[in-house]
């Protein structure tokens, strides 16, 4: 059982010193190891709740035991206690926290800004906008739409602006080299500015219609159209009024092709939760300018133990006539919520397959500038983003668990054909090493690590062999697993560190030896099992 009167008298002094103000709150344990993260409008009823309540053998009531030390910091508002939170929780690790992956390298589509044409007339790249794929940090002068769930949904974007409007994909230094038009011209999805095909002001016209498309303007551009070609045939210039024709016959197929029939909506992002077998995904799909783009899956760790962690984090601060009994979804979408829309723009409104605290909608408000609303259970267009993003999810949940069970049974494998014990293959960890070189120069050593059942590719390490008779490749064995195991094994010896379960070598016998005796010598020979 937990009680107070099991903690640290000097944490139970500072818990009761806690001031009644918002913040952030970090629980650490004896290793100094980060166990959770946590928010709270009254840090003082909060932290309070985890050291007077009992909290049995449940999973909160383990985090809750290995408490040691706890750090605070105020803030003024509810919404920057939601961002430092989340900050923290993605920087930290904490074990108890639901955790999405930091993946916001998210593509958008570019137009560079116009400059004016230089002064002997002469068409420049500056005065005629391009569009491009682009990641990295924005700058003001230039126009940036998106983001774009993948790169595949921006290159298609451009690919539809170039069949209507026709603007530039070129690099400047083509564009200035240019002395005649180039395929893309012949194709009839460029309009060949770069020789004086077209004029300034046209491409200027253009630029601004694709950007109204962009941001989901289709009937205002299509009704200026009309216009601008009923004009062009009252005034006999039929050659012009023909180009807008087909303009506006490009543009009005495209739209029927996208199925712009969308009620209204601009700027959506559907967000859909599924859970099975002790994991998650939540399925993105985003809709940008009335179009669909497509979606991205995110599979969030430390699922297990969010429930009764959240739980007890909500208990302090919420009336006792309104309970809060939230699902593990709900949980999750609420995590991925707050984590990822720390540093990516929010749009106006998103269709959640969950109910989504108003807190934390107003708190997403308040850290925008601009009102974000949340939708349960949507009608009409937006329920059938909703089912196909729940079906997305459903698949690349089921494809996650597939290719799990598929990596366990090839772990298995490996073992029973190694003769290793199969009790804990979750943990089984095995290095390799290969030494090579070119004519017996340039030795160099690699090793790749196994562990939790696939490869681990941020784990590869290269090693330059030096000091060494050319072609020596048990004197390059000896320095590479002398330099990869030195450090390792002292820190193992004093409980840090993870050694592997199994170290394979590419060789024979006498690399075998050679391992074996660098173990020995470096007090490894009875924790290591050494192969070739």
């Amino acid at each position: 059982m937990t009680k107070a009167h099991e903690f640290d008298p000097q944490l139970l002094s500072e818990v009761a010193a806690l001031p009644a103000l918002p913040g952030v709150y970090r629980y650490f344990d004896a290793e100094g190891g980060v166990l959770y993260v946590g928010k709270a409008r009254n840090l003082k009823k909060r932290v309070t709740s985890y050291f007077q309540k009992n909290h049995g053998g449940t999973r909160i009531g383990h985090m809750v035991s290995k408490i040691v030390r706890m750090e605070i910091t105020v803030v003024r508002s509810e919404a920057e206690a939601l961002l430092l939170e989340n900050n923290l929780i993605k920087t930290l690790n904490p074990k108890y926290n639901i955790l999405f992956r930091d993946d916001k390298s998210y593509p958008y589509l570019k137009v560079t800004a116009a400059r004016p044409v230089a002064e002997d007339g002469a068409p420049l790249a500056a005065a005629f906008p391009r569009i491009a794929y682009y990641r990295g940090a924005v700058e003001k002068k230039h126009h940036y739409f998106g983001p774009y769930p993948s790169a595949w949904a921006v290159k298609d974007t451009i690919l539809l602006l170039q069949k209507v409007f026709r603007l530039r994909t070129c690099e400047d230094t083509v564009f200035n080299n240019r002395t005649r038009p180039c395929l893309l011209y012949q194709i009839k999805r460029c309009s060949a500015p770069c020789v004086g095909h077209v004029s300034a002001g046209q491409y200027a016209l253009d630029t601004a219609n694709a950007e109204q498309f962009l941001q989901g303007q289709t009937q205002e551009i299509l009704i200026g159209l009309e216009q601008k070609m009923l004009a062009h045939a009252d005034k006999l210039e039929f050659e012009q009024a023909a180009e807008l024709r087909n303009q506006i016959a490009a543009l009005s197929k495209i739209l029927h092709q996208q199925s712009m029939e969308i009620g209204g909506d601009k700027d959506v992002d559907i967000l859909a939760v599924k859970v099975q077998g002790g994991k998650a995904c939540v399925n993105l799909a985003m809709v940008r300018g009335g179009r669909h783009l497509g979606d991205r899956a995110y599979f969030p760790t430390h699922v297990e133990h969010a429930t009764d962690a959240t739980a007890l984090d909500a208990e302090p601060d919420t009336p006792a006539s309104q309970p809060r009994e939230k699902s593990l979804e709900a949980l999750i979408l609420e995590a991925f919520i707050a984590q990822h829309y720390i540093d990516v723009p929010v749009p106006p409104t998103l269709v959640c397959s969950e109910p989504v605290d108003r807190e934390l909608m107003d708190a997403l408000t308040e850290q925008t500038g601009s009102r974000v609303t949340a939708i349960h259970q949507p009608r009409e267009q937006r329920r059938i983003w909703l089912e196909m993003a729940l079906k997305n999810a459903g698949l690349q949940l089921a494809r996650l668990l597939a290719e799990q069970g598929s990596q366990q049974a090839r772990t298995r494998a490996l073992a029973e054909a190694l003769e290793l014990p199969l009790d804990n293959l979750d943990a089984l960890r095995i290095e390799c090493f290969d030494i090579s070189h070119t004519a017996g120069e340039s030795t160099q050593a690699s090793c790749v690590v196994f562990a939790g059942h696939k490869m681990q590719n941020s784990e590869y390490r290269r090693f330059n062999i030096e000091g060494i008779t050319p072609g020596d490749d048990y004197a390059a064995m000896r320095q590479v697993l002398e330099r990869r195991y030195v450090k390792l094994a002292e820190a193992a010896r004093n409980g840090e560190g993870k050694l592997p379960d199994l170290v394979l070598v590419d060789g024979g016998k006498g690399q075998v030896s050679m391992a074996r005796e660098v173990f020995e010598e470096l007090g490894l020979g009875s924790g290591l099992d050494c192969r070739c």
